[in-house]
C-alpha cells in the first residue's frame, strides 16, 4: 500500500464516520496526506485528519480520532491504529500491505514518483543566461545544475515547462568584448575595461581564420567583425559546454531580437497605457515606487538609448505574451537588488507578482583544493569555469554537488571529497546503491533466482525491521518529488536519496535479509520477495538520480 493509497483509505474511513454520525461529508477535504513519524515506534504512518476536522464539525478531536481509528482498523491492510496526544492517528500496516509497495514500484518503473500535482501550469524557467563574453563560470554552473534539475522536477509533477537561456548579445559588455578581441588580434594589451584570459586570444585567432582580412579594415569595421563573429563563437562554446554538462534549453532567446522587432517600444506602449510612465529630465521613467521599489527606473535615457531594465521589461512581456502564466528567473547573488524592481515591473504590467513572477537567488560557490579556494582558471584568467569544475570532479559529481544544497546557501566543493570512492562522498554513496542493486540482480540471475510475475510475489514475507524501514523510505519518494518541485528545492531529492541509500545498505548488510540463497539452499519465496525489494530500490534510486541529471551506474 502506497502512502497515497493509505490516505484514500483514511478519507474513506472519515466519510463512513461522518455518514454514521450524521455529519456533512462536504466538510471533508478533497484529499489528505499521511506522514512518516519521526519515531518509528509510533507506527508506519501518522494522520492529523481528526485535528484538522474537529473545529469544522464541532466534535472534540480525540473523540473524532477514536471513531476514525475504529473505522480504519477494519480496513484491509491496516494492522492497528493508535491515538496519540490531542488526536493524532498512528497507523501500522500489516506486512503484506506494506510489502506490496515493492511490486507497485517495479511495475511503475520510470513513472514511479511522477504526479499531476502541477498539471495545467505553464512555467517559463530561465537560468544560467551568462553573457557571451566568456566561458560559463562556476556560479552559472550552479544554476545549470539546479535549473535543469528543477525543470525535470516540474515536468515530473505535471507542469508544462519551457526552459530558456537569455542571450545578451547587445549592450556595452559586448562592445568591451569586441574591443578586447581586436586588441588581442593586434597583439596589444586588453583595454582597461575589457576582458582578459587565454580564451580571448583563442577566439581572436578563430575570427582571423574566418576573416583573414579583418585587420586590414578600419578599427570601427574590424571591431564590428570581431563583435559579430566573436559573439557567435563564444556562444557556440557556451552551448557546447552546457550540452556536455547535460543541459539543453528549449529556447535560446537573443536580446538583440527584442530591439530588432521593436519589442521595447511595444513594452513602453503597454506600460504607458497602464499609466505608469512619465517623462523627466528628457528621459522616460517607470514609476516602480508605486509598487514597493526603492526608486523609479529609467527605461530610455535622455540621449535616446535604452537601459538594460527596458530590455528586462520587454523580455518579461514577451514571455507572458507567449502564454507562460508563471515566469521563473534564476539569478546570482549579485542580482539581489533586482528583486524589488522586477516585482514592481510585473505589477506595472497589471500582473500579480506573487502569481506571475518568481525570482530565485543563488549564492556563491567555491571550488576548494587542499583546503584552499581555487580562484582563477588557467584559461579564463579571472574565474573558475564549468570546464575547471568538470575536469576536477566529473559531470556526475559536479551536478550532484551543486544540486545537493539549498541554492540560497553558499557552498564549497572540496575536490578531494567529491573524487573519493568512499561512502563519505555523497554521490558515490548513492551511485554505489545503484550499482549494488544491479549487481544483486545479476547475481540472482546467475543462480536462477528470478522475481517472477506479481502473482508469485509474497509481500507478507518482507516483515523484517530492515525491510520495513526500506519500504517506508521507498514510499516517501513521490511526496519528496512533489515537495521539491513545489518549493523549487531539488536538494530535497539528493538528501532523500542519501537516506534511501542508508536504508538499503542496512537491509543488504543484514544477514536475515539475504537476497541470494546460501550455498545449496533452495530458492524460496523469501528470496524472491527480497529481489522485488532490491529491484524497487534500484528503480527509485535511478528515478531520483535522473531528476538530478546524474547517472545510475550498473557497475562501479
Amino acid at each position: 500500500m502506497t502512502p497515497a493509497e493509505l490516505a484514500e483509505v483514511v478519507l474513506s474511513a472519515a466519510h463512513a464516520v461522518f455518514t454514521a454520525r450524521g455529519l456533512d461529508p462536504a466538510a471533508l477535504p478533497a484529499r489528505t496526506a499521511v506522514e512518516r513519524p519521526r519515531n518509528p515506534d509510533h507506527g508506519d504512518y501518522a494522520s492529523t485528519l481528526a485535528l484538522q476536522l474537529s473545529k469544522k464539525v464541532g466534535v472534540p478531536p480525540r473523540e473524532l480520532a477514536a471513531a476514525l481509528a475504529e473505522q480504519l482498523g477494519r480496513a484491509a491492510g491496516v494492522k492497528s491504529v493508535e491515538i496519540a496526544g490531542p488526536g493524532f492517528l498512528n497507523i501500522r500496516l500489516d506486512a503484506a500491505a506494506a510489502g506490496q509497495l515493492a511490486r507497485v514500484i517495479v511495475e511503475a518503473g520510470p513513472e514511479y514518483g511522477r504526479s499531476d500535482r502541477l498539471a495545467g501550469q505553464r512555467i517559463n524557467l530561465e537560468f544560467v543566461s551568462a553573457n557571451p563574453t566568456g566561458p560559463v563560470h562556476i556560479g552559472g554552473v550552479r544554476w545549470a545544475a539546479v535549473g535543469d534539475a528543477l525543470s525535470r522536477l516540474l515536468r515530473a509533477t505535471g507542469a508544462e515547462v519551457g526552459t530558456e537561456y537569455y542571450f545578451n548579445d547587445a549592450g556595452s559588455q559586448i562592445d568591451r568584448f569586441a574591443r578586447s578581441l581586436l586588441c588581442a588580434a593586434k597583439g596589444e594589451p586588453a583595454p582597461e575595461d575589457g576582458y582578459g584570459g587565454a580564451y580571448i586570444a583563442e577566439i581572436a585567432a578563430q575570427v582571423r581564420a574566418i576573416r583573414p582580412d579583418v585587420l586590414d579594415l578600419a578599427d570601427a569595421e574590424a571591431q564590428e567583425v570581431f563583435r559579430v563573429e566573436g559573439v557567435t563563437l563564444m556562444f557556440a562554446e557556451i552551448k557546447s559546454s552546457l550540452r556536455g554538462f547535460g543541459v539543453e534549453f528549449d529556447t535560446y532567446f537573443n536580446e538583440k531580437d527584442l530591439h530588432d522587432r521593436g519589442e521595447l517600444e511595444l513594452a513602453l506602449d503597454r506600460l504607458r497605457a497602464q499609466g505608469h510612465l512619465y517623462e523627466a529630465d528628457g528621459a522616460t521613467w517607470l514609476r516602480t515606487t508605486d509598487f514597493g521599489d526603492d526608486k523609479d527606473r529609467v527605461l530610455r535615457k535622455s540621449n535616446g538609448e535604452w537601459t538594460y531594465f527596458a530590455a528586462d521589461c520587454a523580455y518579461y512581456l514577451d514571455k507572458r505574451e507567449r502564454g507562460f502564466e508563471r515566469v521563473v528567473i534564476m539569478l546570482g547573488a549579485d542580482h539581489h537588488g533586482y528583486l524589488g524592481r522586477m516585482k514592481a515591473m510585473s505589477a506595472c504590467f497589471g500582473d500579480d507578482p506573487a502569481v506571475n513572477l518568481e525570482i530565485l537567488i543563488g549564492q556563491l560557490v567555491n571550488l576548494v583544493r587542499d583546503g584552499v579556494p581555487v580562484r582563477m582558471s588557467k584559461r579564463a584568467g579571472t574565474v573558475v569555469t564549468l570546464e575547471d569544475l568538470v575536469d576536477a570532479i566529473g559531470v556526475d559529481a559536479s551536478r550532484y554537488a551543486l544540486a545537493r544544497y539549498s541554492s540560497d546557501s553558499p557552498i564549497d566543493i572540496d575536490v578531494e571529497l567529491w573524487t573519493r570512492a568512499t561512502r563519505d562522498n555523497p554521490v558515490y554513496y548513492v551511485q554505489y546503491v545503484a550499482a549494488r542493486t544491479a549487481s544483486a540482480a545479476r547475481q540472482a540471475g546467475e543462480v536462477g533466482l528470478v522475481r517472477g510475475s506479481g502473482v508469485d510475489f509474497h509481500p507478507e514475507l518482507l516483515a523484517h525491521d530492515k525491510e520495513n524501514e526500506l519500504l517506508k523510505a521507498l514510499a516517501e519518494f513521490p511526496a519528496v518529488v512533489a515537495a521539491a518541485a513545489e518549493l523549487r528545492e531539488p536538494h530535497r531529492v539528493a538528501r532523500y536519496l542519501e537516506e534511501l541509500a542508508g536504508a538499503y545498505h542496512r537491509f543488504y548488510d543484514e544477514p536475515a535479509c539475504r537476497i541470494l540463497p546460501r550455498g545449496d539452499e533452495p530458492i524460496g519465496d523469501g528470496n524472491r520477495a527480497r529481489l522485488w525489494l532490491n529491484d524497487a530500490t534500484r528503480t527509485v534510486i535511478a528515478n531520483g538520480l535522473r531528476l538530478l541529471g546524474v547517472s545510475a551506474p550498473e557497475r562501479m
